[in-house]
């Protein structure tokens, strides 16, 4: 019995020193795994920080270098550029060739990426370095013909304004050159895998009329409202135009157009690219002289559409932003004047019905004759694909638009006359403008401006305030001729010149002591020219208008406060009425919540107001039923939305019958469901304490930079960090429209400036997000929050400091 026991402890035994081995071993082998991982980690480690050390480095090698000396093959003397503390460049030279090649030069440094971009698109050549994603978009840009217009235009610059031109040209060149030679180009060329061409003074042209194009001309109107009148009864297809034709044009019914197909993939610009703008008097300023602001309202991105410069040289002397890729200052002051502007918005786009022969697909008829069309041909070129073969037709009126990216050969199609397809000089003026010394050598420079019309407000130290609607704007024998498309087959519908320049519309030191333009209607019954049928809503006009008629002892920080204003009076116009419609129907406890917090609103769209969000989705919830008959596409081409929702509940609203609110149960049922629609939507969307809601958790700012959308990783580094709140919206004078969907800001004040006269050597811009194209830059973001919550810049004419670059003959 012992014995076995012995066995059994020693066999028990022998097990236990046998487990404590295995896991001695294991416990071994488990160190030396932890020790291969750590070591392999620890590998991993520094080759990512070695990676991201060369990746930075390789990234920061297209910084822009903002002192030193740099030498610049080309220049005729040194040219010294001082970057302030917010990233803008003041550049002294001795001559103006010297000037505009280093502006040339810096703009690149800033913005190639930007540059290279902006030519593209107005060009017509993204599919060569984006691929066939870009097709659609350079078809349409090929048969608009933006180059071909810059082409044109070209022919008729003066040899002084075409030497500025070429010396921007070789500026921007020495920097591609450098940059290319040094592998120092900024990361998007290696993203899209292309190095920018040689720039050309036709580049800065064409991006030029892109603007002229980005501002529009109603062609689109006119193509919607063709579809009104084929797709509704004509009562109510009228109730949408602007204004009401007294006797319908006769083309309707001429042939088959798609108006729906055929502007399918067309490239509409934003209907609220627009501005405000205004000058106020000696008279009611602290200063005893004239105060100017302007805040020109387009596509908000990253980087910014514009770039603020200082040019000084010889006899110039003036400061302001420019287009990037564009000489000279386009919007601005020197020491003696200053200038904004807005969008005048006349009816400068004409669609022509045209009838093609059906023995001959490229003649078409005029005046009972087969006339012979232009074939342009415009192949283009895809990335990693064959070339398409394309061409463009253009009639006597212009390029055919409806067929671009559909089936062609079609008995009748619609030709676009516009007259930024004109040759047009609006360089000349910008380059005359800026050395001009008082109103009457300003105007002058202005005859040169032919597109797109602007409204110009103009201020001076000798105490001069003015206004001009300027531009090459189409005379119309009827206006409502505007509203639709016309028979190109008729002489009679030909355009009848322009408006002669010295009866555009004008102002000169007014008796109510202020100017002030929003893209509103200009001029009243009793102007002998038809100007436009769609304008924008009067909102914002109006509230200017308002502050500045109230205002005495105005300084330049109550113009930034208005150019910051958020006061909504859409709102106060139609809450009331909306109110008392419904307060005798039966609303549950919710919405009789809701509708006591409307009452009491101050009508301000502020972030933590929850009234702003509640209205903001009733007016979107009431659009989409009015309408929800009409296909997206199509609503993309209904330029005057606002002010015809506008027109028809106003109508509704004082017992008149509308036949879109009619079939929607009348104002009263309208307004009922789409009141409690929002709620319960919102409810969902921000939880069921309504007066906890906040216009700021939906309304927010970010600054997209175009190629963010790619991946996240991309966005991560080209975009701010998160979105911002901020307050406003499309109506109020601090102009903030957004995406519905998201509610993220898109479009707004691109700029803003503030000038008081008494002081010419000073300006006060915010140009949001920043100065710089690069990511990497100070400058990249840095006037983000500035644009959100006011915060002024001032830039001097005189005096300034920061970096400091010597560029040297070479």
């Amino acid at each position: 019995m012992a014995n076995k026991l012995y066995h059994r402890e020693n066999l028990i035994g022998g097990m236990t020193v046998e487990a404590q081995s295995i896991e001695v071993i294991q416990e071994t082998k488990k160190k030396k795994w932890r020790k291969r991982v750590l070591i392999t980690t620890g590998i991993i480690i520094i080759i990512l920080l070695i990676t991201l050390f060369f990746v930075n480095a390789y990234i920061n090698r297209s910084l822009a270098q903002v002192d030193g000396e740099i030498d610049l093959a080309g220049l005729q003397n040194e040219v010294t550029v001082v970057t302030d503390e917010q990233g803008v460049p003041h550049i002294s030279a001795t001559t103006e060739h010297d000037l505009y090649m280093a502006q040339g030069y810096v703009q690149a440094q800033q913005r190639i990426f930007q540059m290279e971009m902006s030519r593209r698109q107005a060009s017509g050549t993204l599919s060569e370095i984006v691929g066939t994603a870009a097709v659609d978009n350079d078809k349409y840009f090929r048969t608009l013909g933006l180059r071909r217009a810059a082409e044109k235009s070209y022919e008729l610059y003066t040899d002084e304004s075409k030497a500025v031109l070429q010396s921007f040209a070789d500026g921007v060149n020495a920097y591609i050159k450098e940059a290319t030679e040094e592998n120092s180009l900024p990361i998007e060329f290696t993203l899209m895998g292309s190095k920018p061409a040689e720039w050309t003074p036709l580049d800065s042209l064409t991006i030029g009329k892109y603007m002229a194009f980005d501002l529009g001309g109603h062609w689109e109107s006119q193509a919607f409202n063709h579809y009104l009148l084929e797709t509704f009864e004509e009562e109510k297809a009228l109730e949408l135009f602007p204004a009401y034709p007294k006797d319908k044009p006769t083309i309707i019914g001429e042939g088959e157009l798609d108006i729906a197909s055929s502007f399918e993939k067309a490239v509409i610009p934003h209907t609220f690219n627009g501005s405000n703008n205004w000058v106020v008097s000696g008279d009611k300023t602290a200063s005893g002289m004239p105060l100017l602001a302007d805040d020109p309202h387009l596509g908000l991105a990253t980087p910014s559409i514009w770039i603020q410069m200082h040019l000084q040289a010889e006899e110039m002397n003036v400061s302001g932003v420019i287009f990037a890729g564009v000489p000279g200052i386009i919007l601005g002051h020197n020491e003696d004047i200053a200038w904004g502007v807005t969008n005048t918005g006349p009816d400068v786009q004409q669609l022509y019905v045209e009838k093609r022969s059906p023995e001959n697909d490229t003649a078409f008829l005029y005046e009972d004759s087969w006339e012979e069309a232009n074939v342009i041909e415009e192949p283009i070129k895809v990335k990693d694909e064959e070339t398409i073969d394309y061409d463009v037709i253009e009639t006597r009126h212009g390029p055919i638009i409806s067929e671009f990216a559909e089936d062609t050969g079609k008995d009748t199609v619609l030709s676009l006359r516009w007259t930024a397809l004109d040759a047009t000089t609006e360089l000349e003026a910008i380059l005359s403008i800026n050395k001009a010394a008082d109103w009457e050598q300003f105007e002058t420079g202005l005859e040169k401006f032919l597109a797109p019309a602007q409204n110009f407000v103009f201020a001076d130290k000798y105490g001069t305030i003015a206004y001009k609607a300027n531009g090459n704007i189409p005379i119309y024998e009827n206006g409502e001729d505007a509203l639709l498309p016309l028979a190109g087959w008729e002489a009679e519908n030909e355009w009848k010149g322009f408006i002669p320049f010295d009866e555009l519309p004008r102002v000169v030191n007014p008796e109510k002591g202020y100017i002030a333009t929003a893209n509103n209607k200009i001029t009243g019954d009793s102007y002998p020219y038809h100007i436009s049928n769609v304008w924008a809503q009067p909102y914002r006009y109006e509230r200017i208008s308002e502050v500045l008629e109230a205002g005495t002892n105005l300084t330049a920080e109550d113009m930034m406060a208005l150019q910051m204003d958020i006061k909504n009076l859409r709102a106060r116009e139609f809450v009331p009425l909306f109110a008392e419609t419904l307060s005798g129907t039966d609303l549950t406890d919710t919405e009789q919540q809701a509708i006591q917090l409307l009452r009491k609103w101050d009508y301000e769209d502020d972030v933590e107001s929850s009234q702003a969000l509640l209205y903001h989705h009733w007016m979107e919830e009431i659009e989409n039923r009015l309408y929800k008959d009409i296909p997206r596409n199509m609503m993309g081409m209904f330029s005057g939305k606002g002010q015809t929702t506008d027109e028809l509940l106003r109508t509704a609203l004082r017992g008149d019958t509308s036949i879109w609110v009619e079939e929607e149960g009348g104002i009263e049922g309208l307004l009922g469901e789409t009141f409690s629609k929002t709620i319960e939507k919102l409810q969902e969307e921000y939880g069921d304490a309504i007066n906890e809601w906040r216009w700021g958790d939906y309304h927010q700012i970010q600054f997209v930079h175009p190629l963010s959308g790619i991946n996240p990783v991309l966005a991560f580094f080209f975009n701010n960090e998160k979105p911002m709140e901020v307050g406003g919206s499309s109506v109020t004078p601090m102009a903030a429209s957004y995406e519905k969907k998201t509610g993220m800001v898109d479009h707004g004040a691109s700029w803003r400036f503030v000038i008081d006269s008494n002081d010419m050597e000073k300006g006060y811009h915010i140009v949001g997000p920043g100065q710089s194209g690069h990511f990497k830059s100070d400058w990249y973001d840095d006037q983000l929050e500035d644009w959100v919550y006011g915060n002024y810049h001032e830039t001097n004419l005189k005096s300034f400091n920061g970096e400091e670059l010597t560029l040297k003959p070479k």
